[in-house]
């Protein structure tokens, strides 16, 4: 399948910056199928260079910094995205607890996805993890728009990976496209459920924080980033912190979450799969996981563990992921036992995992 529609994918950047438009017009046109259409330093710039552009030179993705002059991107966003043909919208912030704050609120509000402005101690713009996640979400979430509408999985009935009993935990592990994925998820819980949940999405330290009160705003079970010392119960889910990974200890007839520092895994921390190896080594086929829209193949080794001990893997179907990349690794392995929309997913989980009486 093609990552790109034929002719050059059109992108706008609307930073206060001049030296931020240059350096991402540099990285974003590396790419042959990308071309940059508009370079402006303001909300209202971007609404007016959307206005006067053709319908063959309007942006099809908008690259919006959250905090400028003039109109900011937040006033900006809910106007753009009125624009017809409706543009993908991807805000830039900065790493800093009030930037993930206007971050999700930006995502409540119909962006797309986010890209954290790298900082100079890590390479800044030049930083080759921060080039590919960026051409990731461009072309993922441009190629996902202009599809037609995704047609529904099928529904399925979940299969119990022990022998008369349901998983007794499960851990949901995510990258890129994977805050709305998730969310799209969780939306299909129930409030109560009956086993504890985990989660490990890629993002930075600070902004898991704000990502754990997005999705628990969303209605379903109970979400809080993990602390130190946090006990797995049913009806509550968990989200690693950013930078550290998320483990599970037995401690007599509790389990219980430790945060770790140990090197990142998969050039990732957190990772998903120490999270799965330790789920495993607790609670051996009695775990189920779930393996959603991401780049690289974290998650791959913890899945080979699990399925090694008897459990199931579930993983997000190609059409609907913005990278195909975890899932697909997953899925290309023969591990993923069923394959779906987050949504389908999540309609699984709510059949196998709802409150029991």
């Amino acid at each position: 399948m093609s990552i790109i529609p034929p002719s050059r994918l059109r992108v706008m950047l609307c930073d206060d910056s001049s030296t931020v438009r240059s350096a991402l017009v540099r990285l974003l046109e590396t790419d042959p199928g990308i071309r940059v259409v508009a370079r402006v330093g303001d909300g209202a710039q971007a609404l007016a260079a959307l206005d006067q552009a053709s319908p063959l030179e309007r942006a099809q993705v908008v690259l919006l910094d959250l905090e400028m002059p003039v109109m900011d991107g937040m006033t900006a966003l809910p106007l753009i995205l009125k624009r017809e043909p409706r543009p993908v919208v991807i805000v830039a912030s900065a790493l800093t607890q009030r930037g993930a704050g206007a971050t999700m609120a930006a995502l409540r509000a119909g962006a797309s996805d986010y890209i954290p402005k790298p900082g100079a101690a890590g390479g800044g713009l030049a930083d080759p993890h921060f080039r590919s996640d960026l051409l990731a979400k461009v072309k993922g979430w441009a190629r996902l728009r202009q599809k037609p509408a995704v047609v529904p999985a099928r529904p399925f009935a979940p299969r119990i990976p022990s022998r008369g009993a349901a998983p007794k935990v499960v851990c949901i592990g995510s990258s890129t496209g994977g805050p709305q994925a998730l969310a799209a998820l969780l939306r299909r819980l129930p409030r109560q459920i009956a086993v504890p949940m985990v989660i490990v999405q890629h993002m930075p330290a600070g902004f898991t924080a704000m990502l754990a009160q997005h999705l628990d705003a969303l209605g379903g079970p109970r979400v809080t980033e993990a602390r130190e010392g946090d006990v797995l119960e049913a009806g509550r889910i968990f989200l690693a912190p950013g930078d550290r990974h998320l483990l599970a200890k037995a401690e007599g007839e509790q389990v219980s979450l430790q945060l770790s520092e140990a090197p990142p895994e998969n050039f990732c921390r957190p990772s998903v799969d120490p999270t799965l190896r330790s789920l495993v080594a607790v609670h051996g086929r009695a775990v189920q996981a779930v393996i959603l829209t991401g780049m690289g193949h974290d998650g791959l080794a913890g899945c080979r563990v699990l399925a090694e001990a008897g459990g199931v893997t579930w993983a997000q179907d190609e059409a609907s992921s913005v990278v195909w990349g975890m899932p697909g690794a997953v899925a290309r392995a023969g591990l993923a036992d069923e394959q779906g929309t987050p949504e389908s997913l999540g309609d699984a989980l709510a059949s196998l995992c709802g409150r029991r009486n």
